[in-house]
């Protein structure tokens, strides 16, 4: 019987298992087919901008001298605020953390295993990593509640949480996991309500910090991107807006060929 009994538990943990792997296989079909509607919405700028861009470039091309000094110095203006945000940026003093090497390792590992995070620059994780601060909750505690407006990104070191959503459980988590993100990432409400099954201990990192440290790496890349425009000789004398928003494009572009390739790639292995 004791058999019996054992083998009809494993069958249920493996149905569990399955469920589980639907819901997410649904949630990631549903996210593929945002980011097809977003790349086709990207897709129909960038040909927008195609057919600007070779108008202005002949137009360009016929002004006198006078006109190309008289744009110079537009270019250089527009261009000041664009470096000083980066310059002001630069400045801010983020907040700084101690942590054991193990933390730090565990905090770094647990972004590389996110689907959302992954892909952050080397140089991003290490200041999100520094700028996280500690956070104990006791069991049967509400970490997060659905609906709810969301200001933190959590990393677990010890202990488990219950994932919910509509009331129906979707996983449990241990340590080495990040949970929170999505509301910080895409500016939205709380998709789950995240629960203690134990006494945890947290890293978290708020909203302002978090966006901080991308603002700051999103403006140098965004500069990056305008020089490079500026270095294709098709775009020599396009005016300054018309060489950022195609650098927008660009930026929008790079980030969701990523961001569909992870997602994709979780699609197949879940298949």
């Amino acid at each position: 019987m004791g058999t019996l009994r054992d083998l009809q538990y494993a069958l249920q943990e493996k149905i569990e298992e399955l469920r589980q792997r639907d819901a997410l296989i649904d949630e990631l079909e549903l996210e593929l087919d945002q980011k097809d509607e977003l790349i086709q919405r990207l897709q129909n700028e960038l040909d927008k901008y195609r057919s600007v861009i070779k108008p202005a470039t002949q137009q360009v091309h016929k002004q006198s001298e006078l006109h190309e000094q008289q744009r110079t110095k537009r270019q250089a203006i527009s261009a000041e605020p664009t470096a000083f945000d980066i310059q002001d940026l630069s400045h801010v003093t983020l907040p700084f953390y101690p942590k054991s090497p193990q933390s730090k390792d565990l905090i770094k590992e647990a972004i590389l295993d996110n689907d959302f995070m992954k892909n952050l620059e080397l140089s991003q994780i290490q200041e999100i990593v520094d700028c996280m601060y500690p956070v104990e909750y006791g069991k049967d505690s509400c970490i997060i509640k659905e609906g709810d407006v969301g200001s933190l990104v959590y990393v677990m070191e010890d202990g488990k949480v219950e994932v919910t959503k509509e009331s129906l459980k979707l996983c449990t988590m241990g340590p080495g996991k990040v949970f929170g993100e999505l509301a910080i990432l895409y500016n939205c409400t709380r998709t789950a309500t995240v629960k203690t099954l134990t006494n945890v201990k947290l890293w978290a990192i708020d909203r302002q910090c978090f966006q901080t440290i991308m603002m700051r790496t999103g403006l140098i890349k965004h500069t990056e991107y305008m020089e490079f425009l500026k270095s294709v000789p098709t775009f020599h004398g396009l005016q300054e807006d018309i060489l950022s928003k195609l650098a927008d494009v660009l930026e929008e572009v790079t980030a969701l060929f990523h961001s569909l390739q992870h997602l994709q790639h979780k699609f197949t292995s879940l298949h």
